[in-house]
């Protein structure tokens, strides 16, 4: 399948903006949740996208909120709204991709806990990666994701440290906590960001194929 850059995925009464790229012997689709405050085009979340397709994996970067939703901050803080947002776009790739494929998420901060509830709602979700996850809103879910689950987390990031370690012992599937040493919440300093990358790409290589 061709890339297909400034994807319209009609989602309800709006439209959402996506970068897919899906290359034609892909196994598996990773679907990217963002964060609060950023968006499609997170430089973070387009590094983890490219590393995932040199492994082969295709990639759905999109806007879970559209930008006039966006002014108003409690809908990034919306996790219901997120979830739903992030379920109906795998929906719509149920019908816009050809082979049948595995679909795994990747959601960050915020985004993290709307992959979770999303992989809960759909227990056909082959993996999810969580990059500095909030998984504490997503807690009444975690016990439902059935869905192999690793949690990427920095040293120095003590509060979201604590909460993911407490959520590896309540998600019902395989899961592991990657601690990344000496990393803030963001993932700044060199090599830190390459890190989480190498690691998300290993594990969706390994439950995706």
């Amino acid at each position: 399948m061709p890339t297909t850059n400034d994807t319209t995925i009609p989602v309800g009464d709006v439209e959402l903006e996506g970068d897919l790229v899906v290359p034609d012997d892909a196994d598996g689709i990773v679907v990217f949740a963002h964060g609060s405050g950023s968006s499609r085009k997170s430089p973070r979340n387009n590094y983890v996208a490219e590393v995932l397709r040199d492994r082969g994996l295709g990639t759905l970067l999109f806007d879970l909120l559209t930008e006039a939703e966006d002014q108003h901050r409690e809908n990034r803080f919306d996790i219901q709204l997120l979830t739903d947002r992030l379920v109906a776009v795998t929906e719509w790739l149920d019908g816009r991709i050809e082979k049948e494929r595995s679909y795994g998420y990747f959601g960050s901060s915020t985004g993290a806990a709307a992959a979770l509830r999303a992989a809960a709602r759909r227990p056909d979700t082959g993996a999810v990666v969580s990059r500095g996850g909030r998984v504490d809103l997503a807690e009444q879910r975690l016990a439902g994701v059935t869905a192999p689950t690793l949690l990427l987390v920095g040293g120095e990031d003590e509060h979201v440290l604590r909460l993911n370690r407490e959520a590896t012992e309540s998600v019902a599937a395989v899961s592991e906590l990657h601690v990344v040493e000496g990393a803030g919440h963001l993932f700044e300093e060199p090599g830190e960001l390459e890190e989480v990358a190498d690691v998300a790409a290993d594990w969706f290589e390994r439950f995706l194929r």
